[in-house]
């Protein structure tokens, strides 16, 4: 397992939710690798081309989200990994927005007022998303894809039809 790949925790959260083979395109590869590719994209903004092999054949990943993305599945997968970490408590909904404006003096802009802090030393790692709860981590992954996907959707409706 690499860094920023599935869990097992949050694979077995998300298994359940996923859509299964019509049976029509002969053999599905590993749902799990490909997740796994679909995330490291996403994550890095990597060409698809460019996927390291361990998420199996770029072409492949880019297919199943590129289906999941037209049909709807990545909104139906956050709206119920959500709708389960919400059934857990794991969910803070409450938010605060402060719609106060306080415009600077142009001269106050990018001044550097004390020095920047020191590097981390190279024996010390931190571990990574620490204080999140176990569903945090996945339905943060999965609003990334959703995201990129309703941005595709944009881009696509701007664009002149074309005929292939």
């Amino acid at each position: 397992m690499g860094r920023g790949d599935l869990t097992d925790a949050e694979w077995e959260r998300l298994r359940p939710f996923l859509p299964v083979s019509n049976g029509r395109c002969g053999r599905w590869r590993d749902r799990r690798q490909v997740i796994d590719g679909i995330l490291h994209r996403v994550r890095t903004g990597v060409q698809w081309r460019d996927l390291p092999e361990q998420f199996g054949p770029w072409k492949t990943v880019y297919e199943r989200h590129r289906l999941w993305s037209g049909d709807g599945t990545w909104e139906r997968l956050l709206q119920q990994v959500q709708a389960g970490a919400d059934a857990a408590s794991e969910i803070d909904w409450d938010i605060a927005v402060d719609s106060t404006i306080v415009r600077a003096h142009q001269h106050a802009a990018g001044a550097r007022t004390e020095p920047p802090p020191a590097p981390a030393s190279k024996g010390a790692e931190e571990v990574e998303h620490q204080d999140e709860t176990p569903w945090q981590s996945l339905v943060d992954r999965l609003v990334e894809v959703v995201l990129e996907v309703r941005a595709w959707g944009v881009r696509g409706a701007g664009s002149p039809a074309s005929s292939t």
